[in-house]
């Protein structure tokens, strides 16, 4: 009995520690904007990070038996943790980084506000000079492009 109420308390943390993971990737994704693909990857990490520690877990606690009374330990360290700690742990760490590293963005952005500004000089002239030499073909790709846009079509509708 002793037993199980210590691989039950295990769970409860592994709960606790697994929903405290996830908190820190939302910090992150707070502090630092993803796209949705980045999102979607880290995401994938992550549950195959805890797809591992639980199953590390019951291997090693119960012989890799599936034991009811962990998953409902786990989760009930997860919802208690969600409840009591994560919205203020993620709202409060994430406006402090959020404090700390905005100084040092509009400190690099200052210094590197130069280089940004020649680097968009080159670029609209490198554009104008290019638009220059291609206007005399720029009637002729607009028709290969409307032709292979059709056929295109007609591909993806044959398959």
């Amino acid at each position: 009995m002793a037993a199980e109420n210590e691989f039950l308390l295990h769970a409860l943390f592994m709960g606790i520690f697994i929903t405290f993971v996830y908190d820190i990737l939302r910090i992150v994704r707070r502090v630092i904007p993803h796209k949705d693909f980045f999102v979607s990857l880290e995401d994938l990490g992550f549950w195959i990070y805890c797809a591992l520690e639980v199953f590390l877990m019951m291997y090693h606690e119960s012989n890799g038996t599936l034991r009811w009374f962990a998953v409902l330990g786990a989760f009930t360290g997860m919802f208690a943790y969600k409840k009591l700690v994560s919205p203020y742990l993620v709202k409060y760490v994430s406006l402090l980084i959020g404090k700390v590293i905005s100084p040092v963005v509009k400190f690099v952005r200052w210094v590197t506000n130069p280089i940004r500004k020649g680097a968009s000089k080159l670029k609209n002239a490198a554009g104008k000079a290019r638009s220059r030499t291609m206007g005399k073909n720029s009637r002729l790709r607009w028709h290969i492009k409307k032709k292979l846009t059709f056929l295109v079509k007609m591909l993806k509708m044959t398959i």
